[in-house]
């Protein structure tokens, strides 16, 4: 089942993929969401979902950073610098970085929306760069970062999972009431607005 839009079909698909591993709402423990940065549309969008299926079922959810698991879908060795980026449109670039060690990914930069020229000077050679902004800025990889594709390397719903159940695990539920989308940076009717 493929759209463009996925409002439409998100709680089908949600249902579809429960019945797939033979579970039903009953024994779902806890919810995991990425928060962004990324679409103002499709964060609204899937955010609303999540934290409605939270509120009903009483179930607790995590809030799991979409650059945070991109980085992990680069699965770096330990040692490596891992960079997050993804296109922003408007000529931005929602970034961050990330070291990977022993215990696991250790977050070197908040998530930021920065300039790609900007963002190029910060990437160290040798660094990891996954996500699908290096195909529109190609200066990402100017100083010698191993680009990974974004097309086999992109935030997997295994991965949210995945971080979402640490999270979970340690005691780190949101509050469903209060939780909002990373957007990083105001919307275009917010800019609008404040001229």
């Amino acid at each position: 089942m493929t759209t463009r839009s996925h409002g439409g079909v998100l709680a089908t698909l949600i249902q579809a993929t429960l019945a797939q591993a033979s579970l039903d709402w009953k024994q779902v423990d806890g919810i995991a969401v990425s928060i962004g940065p990324g679409s103002f549309t499709g964060l609204r969008i899937g955010l609303s979902l999540a934290k409605g299926l939270a509120f009903a079922g009483g179930t607790p959810i995590a809030a799991v950073s979409t650059l945070e698991a991109l980085a992990w879908a680069a699965a770096p060795s330990p040692g490596e610098t891992v960079w997050a980026v993804l296109d922003a449109r408007m000529r931005e670039v929602y970034a961050a970085a990330f070291a990977r060690t022993a215990a696991g990914l250790e977050r070197l930069t908040p998530d930021e929306a920065l300039a790609p020229d900007v963002l190029a000077t910060r990437i160290e050679s040798g660094a990891v760069v996954v996500g699908d902004a290096p195909d529109l800025y190609p200066q990402l990889g100017a100083t010698g970062a191993r680009i990974l594709p974004f097309v086999t390397h992109h935030p997997r719903g295994g991965i949210v999972a995945r971080l979402g159940a640490a999270i979970l695990r340690g005691g780190g539920a949101a509050d469903v009431g209060t939780l909002e989308p990373a957007y990083v940076r105001p919307s275009q009717a917010e800019l609008a607005r404040s001229r």
